[in-house]
């Protein structure tokens, strides 16, 4: 055999498809932590500034900022680990559906493995979904605040009443605040000069990066997904067929 066939053969044996979600993989949970982990800070900071004069309307918030932030960190662990594992079962299942190695074989224990990573990965991708529907709430939330600014920037232009106080933006709505908060709305003028404050833009970027981890986070998950069935299925095919690798 020769040197050509044998790069052949180990280019055979690499699952593509794992790698491919691995890398997705990585990239949307560095992205979800990352900017996740930097945008509640901030949040911290701009509600308290802008939203909410008394910390006790802010206390719940602030509890959750805090202990979710340490969640991104078991998060960013686990996903590093799981990741590898993934692959490292999409080498074992692309080995066997391939015969790559003629030695190779394909156990009960191996293709049970591979059954188990499925359904976590399924389970994972659910929990996922949930998330990054959450994830999508404060980018709502801000693009609602961009766009009412605009909105009071061209009543401010085009109209010589007081009108663009009647535009307002109640951060009580989404749920970051309780309603007896205070004063938990801002209008206006007020409203205008936060979208301008350098606060609000990154804290609006940071979430835009938190959102779209998440959803190249799932998007990997899926691909994870529909990798190990295949060959998990071809799997039990061959089994079923009585060929032993």
């Amino acid at each position: 055999m020769g040197c050509y066939d044998c790069c052949i053969r180990c280019l055979g044996a690499v699952p593509y498809t794992s790698l491919l979600a691995t890398l997705l993989c990585y990239t949307g949970v560095a992205l979800f932590c990352g900017g996740g982990h930097e945008a509640l800070t901030h949040t911290h900071t701009f509600i308290e500034l802008y939203f909410a004069r008394d910390v006790q309307d802010f206390i719940v918030m602030a509890d959750f900022i805090k202990y979710f932030q340490y969640v991104i960190y078991g998060l960013a662990s686990f996903f590093f680990l799981y990741g590898l594992l993934l692959l490292a079962e999409g080498f074992y299942t692309t080995s066997a559906v391939k015969q790559t190695f003629g030695e190779f074989r394909s156990t009960k224990f191996g293709r049970c493995l591979s059954l188990t990573f499925i359904i976590l990965t399924c389970v994972l991708a659910v929990i996922w979904l949930v998330v990054f529907g959450f994830t999508a709430i404060p980018v709502l939330f801000f693009i609602n605040m961009k766009s009412s600014c605009h909105k009071v920037n061209i009543l401010s232009e085009t109209t010589m009443f007081n009108q663009q106080a009647r535009v307002c933006m109640d951060a009580r709505m989404y749920g970051f605040l309780p309603w007896n908060a205070l004063p938990g709305i801002v209008c206006g003028n007020t409203l205008a000069n936060i979208c301008k404050t350098p606060e609000f833009y990154v804290t609006y970027d940071l979430y835009i990066c938190a959102f779209a981890g998440a959803g190249i986070t799932l998007l990997a998950l899926l691909i994870y997904v529909v990798a190990t069935t295949y060959n998990y299925a071809v799997l039990r095919f061959l089994g079923r067929k009585g060929i032993r690798f």
